[in-house]
């Protein structure tokens, strides 16, 4: 890792710069929202922002992806990743792209995402606002954030610290008038990010191991599950705005002629009525997650515990996206857990 230093007065350049060299998607203002998108100007960037409507992985994995056209008996696939900067990713974020990256490359590589994420420069920066549900600070707090390939840290009214972690983030340096960062920079960075950590407005204070021990034992549990799950409207807005979340279902479509058409993949969720449907045959179904509440407890112990092994941590980055999209108010992970923990210790 080498760092360096850019000064207020030269950001504005450096962004502009970027944007005529390379696509930039990087968070804008919706109204009073943000959102992840192409920049078209150096004015659009908003690193001030709490939280992202959708997470960035949509950059990588969009939430509707034509994966490949055919005619008859022919067909072609549809990647075409292009090179480009994915900018001002928070640490939460980082944490979310890092364990996909891990989950599609696992077994069997998902090309469809791995194209697009190796073209992709992905650039982070330092969280200046916290969003109203926001609990990073107290879940997945033992694992480093990593995969970016450049970070920023605002330093007050100074500049930016900009830290490089590969090539691709040492390529950036050639857009900008930066200079060697000095150690009073560097520390001022580091205190910067961790004083942050304690703003978070939720917190989940129990240890992962007991927490995950605890929540697997509930599993059995019918009635407290169906009670966390009893107002939930089963829209699936939890997992659709979810960093960690990577189902998605596949589905063909054809056109007029019946002989053309296209394959396309969505997102999907667990949340939802038809997730776990499936034919049994003779126009019969069967639904092994029929009930809100074995939706809600699959949801939870995918985050909680089914992946803690594999993963190191939680699958959950605490950015409080589910809280903030949840109509009934009944899908934070925090309250939840709460609620387990409650039940389990009497």
């Amino acid at each position: 890792m080498s760092a360096y230093f850019i000064e207020n007065a030269d950001f504005p350049s450096f962004i502009s710069q970027l944007i005529q060299k390379l696509p930039v998607i990087a968070p804008v203002a919706k109204e009073h929202l943000f959102s992840f998108e192409e920049l078209s100007s150096e004015e659009q960037l908003r690193l001030d922002y709490d939280v992202t409507i959708l997470p960035p992985k949509k950059v990588f994995f969009p939430p509707q992806q034509i994966i490949l056209r055919f005619n008859e008996g022919k067909f072609e696939g549809t990647v075409s990743p292009r090179k480009q900067v994915l900018f001002g990713v928070h640490p939460y974020d980082i944490k979310a792209i890092d364990q996909t990256d891990f989950l599609y490359t696992e077994k069997y590589e998902d090309i469809n995402y791995t194209a697009y994420r190796n073209a992709t420069t992905l650039v982070g920066s330092n969280i200046q606002k916290v969003a109203k549900r926001a609990f990073w600070g107290s879940i997945s707090h033992d694992v480093v954030a990593k995969g970016q390939d450049a970070f920023l840290t605002k330093l007050n009214s100074e500049g930016y610290l900009f830290e490089v972690f590969s090539e691709k983030g040492k390529e950036l340096l050639a857009w900008g008038k930066f200079k060697a960062a000095s150690d009073i920079q560097i520390r001022t960075a580091r205190n910067i990010n961790e004083d942050i950590k304690a703003q978070c407005p939720e917190n989940i204070p129990y240890d992962k191991e007991e927490m995950a021990r605890t929540i697997r034992h509930s599993f059995k549990n019918t009635k407290l599950w169906d009670d966390l799950a009893q107002d939930c409207f089963s829209c699936g807005s939890c997992n659709t705005t979810c960093p960690t979340c990577y189902c998605f279902n596949i589905e063909d479509s054809w056109n007029i002629d019946q002989k053309s058409g296209q394959r396309t993949r969505y997102w999907d969720s667990c949340m939802t009525i038809d997730f776990a449907k499936i034919s049994s045959g003779g126009g019969h179904s069967e639904n092994f997650r029929e009930t809100k509440g074995e939706r809600m407890r699959h949801r939870i112990m995918r985050k909680m515990v089914y992946l803690n092994e594999k993963l190191g941590t939680q699958a959950c980055v605490g950015c409080g996206r589910c809280s903030i999209s949840c109509t009934a108010d009944i899908a934070d992970p925090v309250h939840i857990v709460e609620r387990i923990m409650e039940y389990s210790h009497g």
